[in-house]
């Protein structure tokens, strides 16, 4: 039995199959592009991002010698891909990362709307959701939303043209529109936000059994597997990519060390009491739901490293950081480097970066030491902020590769950090929903069947104790920063 796990990402799409067993047996991928038309715009087209997929299931079943019994589907959540009554895109899908709404996002913040609707939804709120992008094109495009039937995310487009079904998956309404406790619509978010108007755009939101559906004719010759395959609307990418990395009960926590950084972790309660920062998400588990924390500086922060140093690549980061203490002789980098300041574990438009502690007896080594460890500091700070105390965490991403990184992070959670074989975790999780929901199995069991553990770190309680000093001396820093203006000129 070969399933295809299918990650359409942001920049690249991903197909791979994967035996019964969950070895992985091929991978196809294709690049996207992302089409910047205005300052702060970020849109894709659909039917380009639809043939990625197409092209990479047809170049994978071409090299296969066995038929594919089904495909799973995960994506980039977020943003606003309107569609016609025909299920046609009406116009550029706009994506999680387009500003063109701040100015709405700021103003339902000044007046205190996103907090209050955090007790119904979990979601903080930014400009990339669909509830802001739908305000801003009411306002600017109204004609496009008179055309539209239907707004969907890119999990739900892709479903829709294999399946011909027209739904949203529960961890992409999950955020912002959901009463995230009951699973259904909430008409006080929709009637807080005036936007009444948008419910009949709002697709059936689907969970269990109701996330698979047959693949059509057309679609199925030209991808060369069997009309009615089971086709499954996997969780939108930040879950799929937990359970890829076999991250499934209570208390276990995934962190995605990407462009950012995203800390989460599965709890039996939404806990919508805690802090209005980051989001809370319905997974496909029964009553479970993860509570994440998705910063905007990540690796780019290492990148930015390598390049004030003169280092060819991460790698060479780290192998000059190895010669540096723990601790970095008291240096600490406060790696909000991002233009638009940071949302999680605070959100701040204005936060900027700086080093503290600087001295004569510092050089590059506690220079690049500092980088990782800083970038701990605020997974670390994204776990406390999401209440439930994880017992592991689970590392994907590239910056998973950084053995260095990967005993920093233990050190400074005081947490053993696992790390999976598995290169396409999003995939992988969307093929372990999948078999969850065909085989009516627990998340759990399937994963421990099909997720291996590649390596395990535990923390070092000697270098564990010197970075609890060394977060207070964090927080401070930053707090000290914050009161400072950030260090912007004053005119």
């Amino acid at each position: 039995m070969i399933t295809i796990g299918i990650d359409a990402g942001t920049s690249v799409v991903k197909s791979v199959a994967y035996a019964a067993t969950g070895t992985e047996l091929a991978a196809a991928q294709r690049p996207t592009r992302v089409v910047r038309p205005h300052p702060g715009w970020s849109e894709q087209d659909m039917d380009e991002v639809l043939q990625a997929v197409l092209d990479t299931v047809t170049e994978l079943t071409a090299r296969l010698a066995e038929p594919v019994s089904a495909l799973a589907i995960t994506a980039q959540g977020d943003g606003c891909w309107l569609v016609d009554a025909a299920g046609r895109p009406t116009g550029p899908a706009l994506l999680w990362n387009d500003a063109r709404a701040s100015a709405i996002i700021q103003r339902w913040e000044t007046d205190g709307l996103l907090h209050e609707l955090f007790a119904s939804n979990g979601s903080a709120g930014f400009a990339g959701l669909p509830h802001a992008q739908l305000s801003w094109l009411a306002e600017h495009q109204p004609e496009r939303i008179s055309r539209s039937a239907a707004v969907l995310t890119c999990g739900s487009w892709l479903f829709s043209r294999l399946t011909g079904r027209i739904c949203w998956d529960s961890s992409d309404a999950s955020n912002p529109f959901l009463d995230i406790r009951t699973g259904q619509y909430s008409t006080d978010v929709l009637d807080k936000l005036d936007l009444g108007w948008a419910h009949r755009l709002l697709p059936d939101v689907v969970e269990g059994q109701q996330r698979v559906a047959p693949l059509q004719q057309a679609v199925a010759e030209q991808l060369r597997i069997p009309a009615g395959t089971p086709v499954v609307l996997a969780a939108y990418d930040v879950v799929s990519t937990a359970l890829g990395a076999g991250a499934t009960r209570p208390g276990q926590a995934c962190t995605i060390l990407g462009t950012t950084i995203c800390a989460e972790v599965f709890s039996t309660d939404p806990h919508l009491d805690r802090p209005p920062i980051g989001m809370t998400l319905r997974t496909p588990a029964p009553d479970s739901w993860l509570l994440a924390n998705a910063t905007l500086s990540g690796t780019e922060v290492i990148e930015w490293v390598c390049r004030l140093l003169g280092l060819p690549n991460p790698e060479d980061l780290t192998d000059l950081a190895e010669n540096a203490r723990a601790g970095s002789g008291g240096l600490l980098l406060l790696p909000y480097l991002s233009p638009a300041g940071e949302r999680a574990p605070f959100h701040d438009p204005h936060a900027r970066g700086s080093l503290h502690g600087l001295s004569l007896v510092h050089g590059p080594a506690e220079i690049a030491r500092a980088c990782l460890e800083g970038l701990a500091m605020v997974i670390h700070e994204c776990l406390r902020a999401n209440v439930v105390q994880p017992s592991e965490i689970r590392l994907t991403g590239g910056g998973a590769a950084n053995r260095l990184w990967r005993q920093i992070i233990a050190d400074v959670t005081g947490l053993p950090v696992v790390r999976t074989a598995d290169a396409q975790a999003g995939a992988k999780g969307a093929v372990i929903t999948a078999r969850s929901v065909l085989e009516r199995r627990s998340l759990s069991e399937v994963a421990d069947e099909l997720v291996t553990p590649a390596d395990t770190v535990e923390p070092n309680p000697t270098d564990h104790d010197r970075y609890t000093e060394a977060f207070e001396r964090f927080r401070a820093a930053r707090h000290d920063a914050q009161q400072a203006g950030w260090y912007r000129p004053r005119s």
